[in-house]
């Protein structure tokens, strides 16, 4: 199989309303798809990468730059025949973050062309030690008024999901307004974790530690930026209330595992796809992680496409020892999708393996031409 080019699209994913966190306020998210081409002109692999800056740094410029470099290297397996072409690319390059993004895209793209020519499914590809037919996805509330709470609960609680995610903010009466509205909605019934993105201090987290307590949140992500140290005090006192802190931007490569293992301040690790650098450098952080004796979560970036949460349903499925799952809000969450396969999950949160080879879903070509605010084409040896 021949690969002629790379078609980058920057494409504009709408949502269905108002998604917040408390680094963002989204109505809508911007990510990098690559498709790549035969010298015929039909479609052999598609892959997508969701860049952002607060995370690994990557811009839509930098993911567009890096794959015109990553196709241009002397190992781009363009003539693709065995999928170690793909493994020996992946692996020769620097194990930073800087291009997860970039390289997720591109090796999604390899792996859908690869597993279509052999009529095989991506899944297949890897080892199934850790393989579950079937897995239930959590749900997320994002960081917003108590009306727009109240309704996201809602709609959550008749989707049959228990098992939640929270965002939170730096303010105290806000956040305790978000829990005490989860509360009187799920009442008993729920599974909550809490997410901050890195906007508190010591003194915020230490301020919050017995409310989350209150409301028998056992996990609370990301608090603190990756860069404070401070975070080691406030460790200190969440493990005081058995609260596992799990680390999402503290933990974008291998790198940053050997250092978290080490000083041991988090102990659970949320793995995603894009932010990690594709399903290879994924499956290799959650293998070190299962040897660490650490825990693990399989999450997603917010705005994933169908092709994206796809990839998530794989790496989701060959774990069958992550402690939640979240992703595949496709119709929940976006107003429109460049796919025509629906990825998302049903009642309860259930998945299962998609069908078909490749990915298990197809790119309409019209939606990424009509989504698309810019398109360039990179001819390949």
């Amino acid at each position: 199989m021949r690969i002629k080019k790379a078609i980058i699209a920057r494409v504009i994913l709408p949502f269905t309303g108002e998604f917040s966190h408390s680094l963002r306020k989204r109505l809508w998210v911007r990510n990098i798809v690559v498709i790549l081409v035969d010298e015929n002109g039909e479609i052999l692999g598609c892959g997508e990468g969701a860049p952002r800056p607060y995370v690994t740094g990557e811009t839509l410029e930098t993911v567009e730059e890096n794959i015109r470099y990553l196709t241009g290297r002397e190992d781009f397996p363009g003539e693709l025949e065995t999928v170690d072409q793909i493994w020996r690319m992946i692996d020769a390059l620097p194990a930073t973050k800087e291009m997860n993004a970039s390289i997720c895209a591109l090796e999604m793209a390899l792996l859908d062309a690869f597993a279509r020519y052999k009529k095989k499914r991506v899944l297949d590809l890897f080892a199934k030690d850790y393989y579950t037919d079937s897995i239930n996805y959590g749900a997320a509330i994002p960081l917003g008024t108590e009306e727009l709470v109240n309704h996201v609960c809602f709609k959550i609680k008749n989707l049959g999901i228990n098992k939640l995610k929270l965002k939170l903010g730096r303010d105290y009466s806000h956040n305790r307004m978000l829990l005490t509205t989860v509360d009187r909605i799920f009442q008993d019934g729920y599974d909550l974790k809490v997410d901050v993105n890195g906007v508190w201090t010591y003194k915020t987290g230490l301020q919050h530690i017995e409310l989350i307590n209150d409301y028998k949140v056992k996990i609370l992500e990301q608090p603190m930026s990756p860069e404070d140290p401070e975070i080691a005090k406030l460790s200190s006192e969440t493990k005081k209330y058995n609260i596992d802190l799990m680390a999402d931007e503290s933990a974008c490569t291998i790198d940053d595992l050997y250092i978290l293992s080490e000083n041991r301040h988090y102990q659970m690790i949320n793995i995603r796809v894009s932010k990690c650098g594709g399903l290879r450098r994924s499956l290799s952080m959650i293998n070190y992680i299962r040897n660490s004796g650490m825990k693990f979560q399989i999450g997603c970036q917010l705005g994933e496409s169908g092709l994206l949460s796809s990839a998530g349903r794989i790496l989701s499925l060959l774990s069958n020892d992550s402690v939640y799952y979240d992703g595949s809000y496709d119709n929940l969450l976006l107003a429109e999708n460049i796919t025509d396969s629906d990825v998302s999950f049903g009642y309860g949160g259930k998945a299962y393996p998609l069908m078909g080879a490749g990915l298990g879903v197809n790119i309409n070509i019209k939606k990424i031409m009509k989504m698309s605010e810019n398109l360039s084409i990179v001819n390949l040896r």
